[in-house]
């Protein structure tokens, strides 16, 4: 039997030593593999770097690099409203690292209005994770003398040749919201479009236009200014960015609608990939740090897994649907 003290003996236990220990890093090495990915991932966002859905793409996209071990890029293709990324994204060969971070605008809306889109929202693409919410806000001019949605109501259906309410584009969001709004409520709407936020709220704070429907992080900070009012928030409870404000329900109209921001993959790529970025974004979502920077942004995070994200589109669509169409809305 050899010595213990043999100094054969001590080199085969540091051998042995040596040899677990690569083990435990081969072991270690495989649970980060199974995180990771083989090249960079390209977020594509249909939009100039600066918005809302730019932003929420570059919160994420910085935490995203950290756990799956790649560089992570953010690449802005603006055009024909979010769709011209749409079209270029859904051609993505199966072994490129590719999402696209879209909102309804693009996913929901275009496919109902547009005859053809050069791409099918539920062919072309997978629904990854949903990352993030806000509501619509219902705001009046200060020469409006009304200070609660009833009496805006009953002053529209008084006047309604007056009754014009402005929206930030036409076919967006706010725009079918809007008519949401006259549907729910029985009164006649005449939606006007602008050529976005800035000439609306310029116009409904002189005074030009009496009503407009847009985004809460563009309306509260006009409206905690004083230069207009919000009479009503379309989530289903208080937003956390103006919690004095009540919600339309609240201020007696049966009414809940939001908008989002979620992460798709082409079609093309693999199913075990999808899964993958699906669980490593709601890791990312989770981290407190994360949602700090989104509220600081002044945008609700959300944290969803992917069966949850379908099921919220499905939902989604089939509250809009309805909307979009019976409005006759031609682009």
């Amino acid at each position: 039997m050899l010595n213990p003290n043999h100094p054969t003996h001590s080199i085969t236990r540091r051998v042995a030593g040596l040899l677990a220990a690569a083990g435990l890093m081969a072991s270690i090495a495989t649970g980060v593999g199974a995180q990771t990915l083989d090249s960079p991932l390209h977020i594509v966002v249909g939009y100039a770097p600066g918005g809302a859905t730019d932003r929420v793409a570059r919160i994420v996209g910085e935490k995203l690099g950290t756990k799956l071990g790649v560089p992570v890029i953010v690449d802005n293709k603006p055009g024909a409203g979010g769709r011209l990324a749409a079209q270029q994204v859904k051609l993505t060969p199966a072994n490129q690292n590719v999402l696209m971070l879209a909102n309804p605008a693009v996913m929901v809306v275009a496919p109902l209005v547009f005859k053809d889109n050069n791409y099918d929202a539920e062919r072309d693409f997978v629904p990854v994770s949903h990352v993030n919410a806000y509501d619509f806000a219902l705001a009046v001019s200060p020469t409006l003398p009304v200070r609660e949605l009833p009496h805006l109501l009953a002053w529209m259906r008084a006047n309604p040749q007056q009754a014009n309410v402005g929206v930030p584009a036409t076919g967006s969001l706010p725009h079918f919201f809007g008519l949401m709004v006259g549907e729910k409520a029985r009164v006649q709407t005449q939606v006007i479009g602008y050529r976005g936020s800035a000439p609306l709220l310029n116009d409904l704070i002189g005074g030009q236009v009496p009503i407009a429907v847009d985004t809460e992080d563009v309306v509260i900070p006009q409206h905690n200014a004083g230069k207009l009012r919000i009479l009503a928030l379309s989530g289903e409870k208080r937003s956390p960015f103006a919690p004095n404000i009540p919600t339309f329900k609240e201020a007696g109209l049966d009414l809940a609608a939001t908008g989002w921001n979620t992460f798709f993959a082409p079609a093309t790529m693999p199913k075990d990939k999808v899964e993958r970025l699906a669980a490593t974004i709601r890791d990312v979502m989770q981290d407190p740090d994360t949602q700090r920077k989104f509220k600081d942004s002044g945008m609700t995070p959300v944290v969803s897994t992917q069966a949850q994200t379908a099921a919220m589109l499905k939902a989604y669509k089939t509250q809009w649907a309805p909307v979009v169409q019976k409005s006759g809305y031609q682009p």
